[in-house]
């Protein structure tokens, strides 16, 4: 054969042991360890996931404004629907009243003890120190629940 010609029939097997040295020894223990923790962390995801929307999803109080109307130069009304998990809930509840220029000219708290059903609907009166514009209703929050809904 000329030189610089190359023969299938040279060189052509490789041991076991050169392929081993030139690409590694399969799988290492390191790497099924880093597949093990990936799945697992992922599983833990998956679950925290579902207890973070089940948790969230069925707040303890949540309220809706249905409609607000402004009676004079110091008084808004407002008619809400409060809607608690179970009557027991005390559910604590802010309405804020708006003026033309956006800034908070009335606000009041309110609170639903036990004794009231789970469902209630409401008309609330804002008192305000100017004419308002316009009635938000913030929310209820109960223990347990610190963000408004």
């Amino acid at each position: 054969m000329p030189a610089g010609q190359w023969s299938s029939a040279q060189g052509a097997s490789t041991s076991t042991s050169d392929l081993s040295g030139r690409y590694g020894n399969g799988r290492p223990r390191g790497q099924a360890l880093i597949v093990i923790l990936a799945v697992l962390a992922g599983v833990s995801g998956v679950a925290w996931l579902i207890w973070v929307t089940g948790f969230h999803g069925r707040p303890l109080a949540q309220s809706g404004l249905t409609a607000y109307e402004i009676v004079d130069d110091h008084r808004a009304t407002a008619t809400l629907t409060v809607t608690r998990r179970n009557s027991g809930v005390v559910a604590n509840c802010l309405l804020r009243a708006y003026a033309e220029d956006h800034t908070t000219v009335g606000e009041l708290n309110f609170t639903l003890d036990g004794s009231d059903p789970k469902r209630v609907d409401l008309t609330k009166s804002v008192r305000t120190e100017r004419e308002a514009t316009s009635v938000e209703l913030v929310g209820c929050t109960a223990d347990g629940q610190p963000r408004p809904r």
